[in-house]
């Protein structure tokens, strides 16, 4: 596992090791010394909410914050796809991309990052191509997952059971469910699933037109 900051809980098990994925050459120098990788999850991604020409008045500093997202959520990927390419090619292994719904469907605020989304989904596909056959190239498509900072998005416990109760499932996920579904993914049960999205959402969001619908439903 690696990250910049190590986790704040330590995971049994798993051995750390502190890399800025956005260093090139730190990504390159990380993965040369590698003995073997048979998987790589690209996980790094994230957005802090920024409206479209914003706070920043739409110019250049704003812009420049927007291609900051794109470059963590997507450049950073790729980079560490292509450094890892001659591991995974001879280890015959397999890449997770951690995709997002945001990438497919209007997100106001994270305009960027859903873009960004997007564009992870259509690389992976592509390298699923490219690679094949001999490295496997999928994608997990999120959906809202509750972890220790899930309160500064949808508030408090209320906020959270609100927002759970638009789920299908009615729930959030757990890293553990999303983490499942990596391990399936990388596994030999999905040996032949290549340039895949699965999507591990819950069932989505129920639809905005039938609560609409329902109240205005009554008597007359």
């Amino acid at each position: 596992m690696c990250a910049r900051r190590p986790p704040e809980v330590p995971l049994p098990g798993v051995e750390f090791t502190a890399v800025d994925l956005r260093d090139r050459t730190a990504v390159h120098d990380f993965v040369g010394g590698l003995p073997r990788l048979d998987v790589l999850v690209n996980n790094v991604g994230g957005s802090p909410y920024r409206p479209l020409g914003g706070d920043g008045g739409g110019g250049d500093g704003d812009v420049e914050r927007h291609a900051r997202v794109i470059e963590l959520n997507l450049i950073t990927p790729l980079t560490v796809s292509l450094a890892a390419y001659e591991h995974l090619k001879r280890a015959r292994g397999s890449v997770v991309m951690i995709g997002s719904v945001s990438g497919s469907r209007p997100s106001p605020g994270t305009a960027a990052y859903g873009a960004a989304k997007a564009g992870l989904e259509h690389l992976a596909r592509s390298m699923a191509v490219e690679w094949a056959p001999d490295v496997r190239v999928n994608t997990l498509v999120v959906g809202m997952v509750r972890t220790e900072l899930s309160h500064l998005h949808y508030g408090g416990t209320d906020g959270l059971d609100a927002v759970a109760r638009t789920v299908p499932l009615g729930r959030l996920a757990g890293p553990s469910d999303i983490g499942a579904a990596a391990v399936f993914l990388a596994s030999d049960a999905a040996a032949y699933i290549s340039g895949a999205s699965l999507l591990v959402h819950g069932g989505g969001e129920r639809p905005a037109f039938l609560d609409a619908a329902t109240a205005n439903k009554g008597g007359g």
